[in-house]
């Protein structure tokens, strides 16, 4: 008897994409959805954050914030606010943007979920700073073989000049790479 295989390092267990068409057959069970998530301890104005809501006849802000005296929905105050998208189509980009293993262009979600590919960067763009939730460079940053200026022959004669200047400096105080792992005064390999 042999065990099964295990299901590879690609594998990740999560909803299909069959399953979650099955989740969101409408565009309520959308505006459900985003309303547990965005709102988990009760329904919240999105211009004030007050609690003292009521729902309102409105067509387009079904909610009234008795506080602030204004209309919202759920995409007030959120990533969703100023667009005409329906909600159904933001949960299968958000789907796609956090299930692709190295992200999605704006040029395969506008084909798959049928918008503009503009539009379809908006989007993404919009889903991705709503998902960052750090600063630039907050952890540790390696970088590996890196290369900064250009070919020598595009450079103009100043220039050339003040990098055979600085060369030499480095050379005969600091090394090449400062801190890189190479001994002072000797270059690296290429």
């Amino acid at each position: 008897m042999t065990s099964p295989k295990a299901p590879g390092k690609a594998f990740r267990k999560g909803i299909t994409l069959m399953e979650l068409a099955e989740m969101f057959p409408d565009e309520e069970s959308a505006q459900r959805w985003f309303e547990e998530r965005f709102w988990p301890n009760g329904r919240c104005c999105g211009h004030c954050g007050s609690t003292n809501t009521k729902e309102a006849s409105h067509a387009k802000m079904p909610y009234w914030c008795t506080d602030c005296r204004s209309y919202f929905s759920i995409k007030t105050g959120t990533l969703l606010e100023y667009t005409q998208l329906p909600l159904r189509k933001w949960v299968f980009a958000i789907y796609l943007h956090v299930t692709s293993l190295k992200g999605i262009s704006s040029m395969k979600l506008h084909r798959d979920i049928g918008v503009a590919q503009k539009t379809a960067w908006h989007m993404l763009q919009r889903i991705r700073k709503a998902f960052d939730d750090s600063g630039p460079f907050d952890g540790p940053v390696d970088v590996d073989e890196s290369y900064f200026g250009g070919k020598r022959a595009n450079m103009s004669n100043a220039q050339r000049k003040e990098q055979t200047r600085t060369r030499h400096r480095r050379q005969d105080g600091c090394g090449w790479h400062q801190g890189s792992g190479h001994q002072s005064g000797t270059r690296p390999s290429r």
